[in-house]
């Protein structure tokens, strides 16, 4: 009976310093900069917060601009107390201060997730395009860079002319891993089916991509450029950990929102996030991730 009693008090002391070592972990303090985007901004940093915050992960705050056209003088951001800041922003130009401590903070090693139509903005900002490795859209042609696509088991660029961005119409679509080893990919499928979405293509830029994560085929039958596109991987750009996703179209609610409903939209960002902030992926992959035939729905924005 000793002996049992033993078992049970060392299993009870195992539990226990695993809940406070879980308890101690401090949610990873984060910054999401929105407040003018072509998208539906009002929804996106709504829905990125609780997908964001619901996983216990991370702590949110957010830095909304004015609205376009006003005065951006006074949008001058501190991110000296953040480990990871997620960009939900293609807009008016920020001002110079607040632009040279974003870069001081990305060169000292800070953590970026570059979100969806973020990938757009500033398309006069060189660093600004380098730490997006791709964009697309406000007039970007083969100045911009390179497209860049893969093909043949490797990433492509072409510095062939033409407009940089587009896509067909809205489908769902089957994401192909293209690097198993990468801490974001660990227990990830080889194959995923992603819910309603734009399929990001014929996107351009300096092309420094670290490690291709995900790509997707734009078919032409769906308006896109019948290739291998590029959509979730990190960026090479000196010390920091920048993890850009193409994914996540805004619907028109909170509560209608399909592509950011997508529970591998949500995984692969949680991941993505925490490995930008940490250089870890603590999280598990959970059982209701896509398959390759079957969307998976977290339309609560949760497990």
């Amino acid at each position: 009976m000793r002996h049992v009693f033993c078992r049970k008090v060392v299993f009870l002391l195992a539990a226990l310093l695993v809940v406070c070592g879980m308890s101690a972990r401090k949610p990873i303090k984060t910054l999401l900069i929105t407040g003018q985007n072509n998208h539906n901004w009002q929804v996106s940093h709504v829905v990125l917060k609780q997908i964001l915050e619901n996983s216990g992960r991370f702590s949110v705050d957010f830095a909304v601009s004015p609205e376009a056209g006003k005065d951006m003088s006074g949008f001058v951001l501190d991110f000296s107390p953040y480990e990871l800041v997620v960009l939900d922003y293609n807009g008016d130009a920020w001002p110079e201060e607040t632009n040279r401590r974003f870069l001081e903070y990305v060169r000292g090693g800070g953590g970026v997730v570059v979100y969806h139509a973020a990938d757009n903005a500033f398309v006069n900002w060189p660093e600004y395009n380098k730490i997006c490795a791709l964009g697309g859209w406000e007039n970007r042609d083969e100045k911009a860079g390179p497209y860049v696509y893969w093909s043949d088991g490797k990433l492509i660029k072409d510095s062939s002319a033409g407009v940089g961005g587009s896509h067909g119409k809205q489908h769902e679509y089957v994401l192909n891993a293209r690097n198993h080893e990468h801490p974001i990919m660990k227990g990830l499928p080889n194959k995923w089916k992603h819910a309603q979405d734009e399929l990001y293509d014929r996107m351009r830029g300096p092309g420094n991509i670290k490690d291709c994560l995900y790509t997707a085929y734009s078919d032409k039958e769906t308006g896109g450029s019948g290739r291998e596109e590029p959509l979730i991987f990190t960026v090479d750009y000196g010390n920091a950990r920048i993890f850009h996703t193409m994914l996540g179209h805004a619907g028109e609610t909170v509560e209608n929102c399909p592509a950011m409903q997508c529970a591998g939209f949500q995984i692969t960002l949680l991941r993505g996030a925490e490995w930008a902030a940490t250089g870890k992926v603590t999280q598990k992959v959970p059982a209701d991730f896509p398959t390759e035939k079957q969307v998976s729905n977290r339309s609560n924005y949760k497990r």
